[in-house]
């Protein structure tokens, strides 16, 4: 409780030194309106607006993420079950974590259609995250239980499910966590490259027009369904994985 308390004390904090700043030092610029001006054009803007992108954004990031984390995920088992495709699959993976999502973006437009390049760069912006997080899960096996298992009979697929995977759940949801965010991220930055609709076309028009009240309601439009998605994450994780810790004291 006092954790929430703190956290919604930080936040008001924050909301009241914004909308301050906003009516004074950024009154003339209005490149930082206070949130009473953005909610107001939220309120103007409605429902009829917003759901619409929000839907493609989702769609986009939700299709990404599920792909990414898959192909992490067969990924680690095969590291680890088969070790010399790491040696020729990991430098691969990360090549795909350093490549630039602006640079690459506009080839997959060119490639694909529809939404393909925007789920594409959402898939990439998860692969490495989740494939280090499911990795270092299976390697934290308890050696003992591997060991009994391989004294009677077992082999690596006996010890992979009946250890491994169980022992991977902590670190994969970590992972899982970080990625949600960073799918909605690729989603967005694919809109910007070319899309119909969606959360990015709609605050690259708002940008275009100067509608920076409504610009501002887009990014934190953006920023709550990412937040909403780690947050979910979070809370599955917890519930599959009980004995895991929570803290660090």
């Amino acid at each position: 409780m006092r954790k929430w308390v703190a956290g919604a004390g930080g936040l008001l904090t924050v909301l009241v030194l914004w909308e301050i700043l906003g009516r004074t030092v950024f009154a003339g610029s209005r490149a930082v309106p206070p949130p009473t001006a953005i909610l107001g054009q939220f309120a103007d803007d409605g429902f009829g607006f917003y759901w619409p992108n929000i839907q493609t954004t989702l769609r986009e990031a939700g299709l990404g993420w599920l792909w990414g984390n898959a192909i992490a995920i067969v990924l680690a088992v095969a590291f680890v079950q088969i070790p010399w495709v790491e040696k020729a699959l990991l430098q691969l993976a990360l090549v795909s974590y350093c490549l630039p999502v602006i640079a690459i973006g506009p080839v997959l437009a060119v490639l694909f259609s529809d939404d393909t390049p925007k789920v594409i760069l959402a898939a990439l912006s998860v692969i490495f995250t989740t494939l280090v997080g499911a990795l270092v899960g299976l390697r934290s096996a308890d050696k003992t239980s591997l060991d009994l298992i391989r004294a009677y009979g077992g082999g690596n697929w006996t010890q992979l499910w009946r250890v491994r995977l169980r022992a991977s759940l902590p670190s994969l949801f970590a992972g899982l966590r970080i990625a949600a965010p960073a799918a909605m991220l690729g989603a967005i930055v694919g809109e910007y490259l070319g899309a119909e609709s969606g959360l990015g076309v709609a605050m690259i028009n708002s940008q275009q027009s100067l509608a920076v009240e409504r610009t501002w309601g887009i990014a934190l439009v953006a920023t709550a369904l990412s937040g909403a998605a780690y947050g979910l994450t979070a809370l599955v994780g917890r519930l599959l994985t009980p004995w895991a810790p929570r803290t660090v004291r």
